[in-house]
């Protein structure tokens, strides 16, 4: 390409990045767009196209990148430079104003002088730490126990209220911003209402909930949740100098970040005291939860004197909110099973008004928390709405006990399809033992069973299971090798052609190997690695089904490994699954239904040129899907990682090629394209 031309497209995708990135401040940060959305769209789809076609100007910081990275195999640890401490607390008026009391005696100020604080809504959300390093977002981590945090930078991006650059006159080469991670309140109802259309266990608060969303290791799962970030706090920065809080919240805002619009600055503790119950008064109307105000000595160089006690500062205090807490009867607790199997207790409550909601039921969490509680069925108990929306037990009523009250005791049987309970060492939840026919289970296991990386049945995607079970086309795993041609042309989205194609691929999935079919059944702890272990050791499906829980053992732990406990944990879960009942029946239908019971012997070439060489692959390939290329090296003596480090011998780069390719550049692994791939193999 001409340079000229060159250097023209990369402004072109420079200034597109920045008039984004301001489109996202305009609307997520000032909830004042300037552009309809489908301006907005073109631009966005414009700069898809061209990093596209020139993937030499990769920017991990490009608004295209918020989502995307592939997942992370754990979180690394972050050590922050100046500790996130934790505030103390106070529970009324008389607190706060002991709290300005010990601030002017530690500052040996007279009692009748005002200090000047800011209140600011105590945002109900999972602390974080943003680092910008020449305007530029490298890190974001939790605050941890404030001295040691979790690099959750890849989920942070996915925040769109987090600016990815800081305006290039912002006058700091480095700034550490502390904020809140939250959802509001709509969000949080709509992902709970998902979860239990899901069967699985509802989130107590939006605290939990944002918390679990930011530690997700897929990014992409994070993104769905739409999370918020309101900034309030700096750590270490060099550059301009700041000299109060009420000033670095005016930075902040300047710098683009989202500031609650609610943060006062005030004369004296009394004015704080009057705004504190103003907060306290709107908060239900608020669309975010708050469960108090932080109140801080505004000016910087007086925080300074201050320091710390402990773990707290002692220029900052949180009033907390009372909660409204009612007392009802609970009349019964039935069981719940979710679609993973856990099985929760539900209180059936005797209807209650809290904050104008009619409350009849209230999630009892799981049964370790019912005795920790001390609940029982008959009991009067306290309820509140945790984070003024999921019904929540706090406890007992225990003066109101007659001695009729009856303990709450966790099912031995599924109350759905009656199979056996289990409860492994070191969980709290109870489960279904048969995964494969329970009812309630019984969309997730075949959605599981035909996934890519189990029996890997093209076009039966998650949507089409929930159709087949919903039409009663399947009941279980072994109905997918029964279905009819007939049966799937008059569903919605099937034609002849597409019909006779699934059908097709169910039939080609008969002869897969051994390893794919040991993790399609879906055993707890067993995935992909595990499965091909025990394939390559049992050889067989019927040795395997008949294997001692030493046998299993034998075949799964590793001498080196640091610990044969969890080893013997994975074998029981395997063991106890092939002597259910419903379990074996179910196989040895599998094995009339023509499914290849016998793991096939992969022949090594001795001489592969990659035998022994590490792969790792990002972006699509033309030739390949990503299983297949696997599949390709595995059966050649190579290895495929998910992760590149100085250990890997090739990255493969197809199209749209993510976080991988950069970082393979930095550590100088060699770089090869398909083709030079494809080349290797031959």
């Amino acid at each position: 390409m001409d340079p000229k031309e060159k250097e023209k497209i990369k402004n072109e995708i420079e200034k597109l990045r920045k008039e984004i990135e301001y489109h996202n401040y305009r609307y997520y940060v000032l909830d004042s767009p300037v552009i309809p959305d489908s301006e907005y769209d073109k631009l966005f789809r414009r700069l898809v196209e061209l990093e596209k076609k020139y993937p030499e100007f990769y920017d991990p910081n490009s608004p295209t990148q918020r989502v995307g990275a592939p997942p992370l195999e754990k979180f690394e640890k972050v050590t922050h430079s100046i500790p996130m401490l934790s505030l103390s607390n106070a529970f009324g008026e008389n607190d706060l104003i002991e709290f300005d009391e010990r601030v002017k005696r530690f500052l040996d100020l007279p009692f009748n002088i005002d200090i000047e604080y800011t209140v600011e809504p105590k945002i109900d959300g999972l602390a974080v730490e943003l680092v910008y390093e020449n305007n530029v977002f490298v890190r974001g981590s939790t605050r941890g126990d404030g001295y040691v945090g979790e690099d959750v930078t890849l989920n942070l991006k996915t925040i769109k209220s987090i600016p990815l650059y800081l305006p290039e006159n912002s006058g700091f080469s480095l700034l550490e911003v502390r904020g809140e991670v939250y959802l509001d309140k709509k969000q949080f109802l709509k992902i709970n209402e998902e979860r239990e259309k899901k069967g699985l266990p509802l989130f107590a608060n939006q605290r939990n909930c944002a918390a679990g969303s930011v530690r997700q290791l897929d990014s992409k799962e994070t993104a769905k949740r739409n999370l918020k970030c309101f900034v309030y706090g700096v750590g270490r920065y060099e550059g301009r100098k700041i000299h109060s809080q009420w000033e670095l919240l005016e930075i902040l805002k300047e710098l683009r970040f989202k500031v609650n619009p609610l943060a006062k600055k005030v004369k004296n503790i009394k004015e704080a005291i009057s705004y504190c119950k103003e907060l306290d008064s709107i908060r239900d109307s608020l669309p975010y939860e708050i469960d108090g105000a932080v109140v801080k000595v505004n000016d910087f160089e007086l925080q300074q004197k201050l320091g710390a006690v402990g773990r707290s500062p002692r220029w900052a205090i949180a009033y907390k909110f009372e909660e409204e807490v009612v007392i009802t009867k609970l009349n019964d607790v039935i069981f719940q099973v979710g679609r993973t199997g856990i099985i929760t207790p539900v209180a059936i409550l005797e209807p209650v008004q809290i904050k104008g909601v009619t409350v009849k039921k209230a999630t009892l969490h799981n049964f370790e928390d019912v005795k920790y509680k001390d609940i029982k069925i008959g009991d009067y108990v306290y309820v509140k709405r945790a984070g003024d929306v999921i019904p929540e037990i706090v406890g007992p009523v225990k003066e109101k006990r007659t001695g009729e009250e009856k303990d709450i005791l966790p099912p031995e049987k599924c109350p759905v399809c009656g199979a056996p309970v289990i409860k492994e060492e070191g969980e709290v939840a109870i489960r279904c033992s048969n995964n494969l026919t329970c009812r309630a289970q019984i969309v997730r296991s075949i959605q599981h069973f035909v996934s890519k990386n189990c029996m890997d049945i093209e076009g039966f995607g998650d949507r089409i299971v929930e159709m087949f079970v919903e039409k009663g086309l399947i009941k279980n795993i072994c109905d997918i090798y029964t279905l009819k041609k007939e049966q799937i042309i008059p569903l919605e989205g099937f034609a002849e052609k597409s019909a006779e194609n699934l059908i097709n691929s169910i039939e080609k999935s008969k002869n897969n190997t051994l390893w794919r079919l040991i993790n399609g059944l879906g055993i707890r702890h067993v995935g992909e690695q595990l499965a091909k272990q025990l394939a390559k050791h049992f050889k067989h499906m019927d040795n395997l089904m008949s294997a001692s829980k030493e046998d299993i053992i034998k075949a799964i732990y590793k001498e080196n490994a640091k610990t044969k406990k969890k080893s013997t944990i994975i074998a029981d879960s395997i063991y106890n699954f092939f002597q259910s009942e419903i379990n074996i029946k179910i196989i040895n239908r599998l094995k009339e239904l023509g499914l290849n019971f016998e793991e096939y012997e992969l022949v090594e070439k001795k001489e592969s040129k990659i035998s022994g060489k590490t792969f790792v692959f990002t972006g699509a390939l033309n030739n390949f899907t990503r299983e297949e290329a696997k599949n390709i090296v595995e059966k050649l003596g190579g290895k495929v990682s998910n992760s590149v480090s100085k250990k890997t011998n090739f990255v493969v780069v197809g199209k749209d090629p993510g976080s991988k390719y950069e970082k393979a550049k930095k550590l100088g692994v060699t770089i090869i394209n398909e083709e030079e791939f494809m080349k290797l193999i031959s």
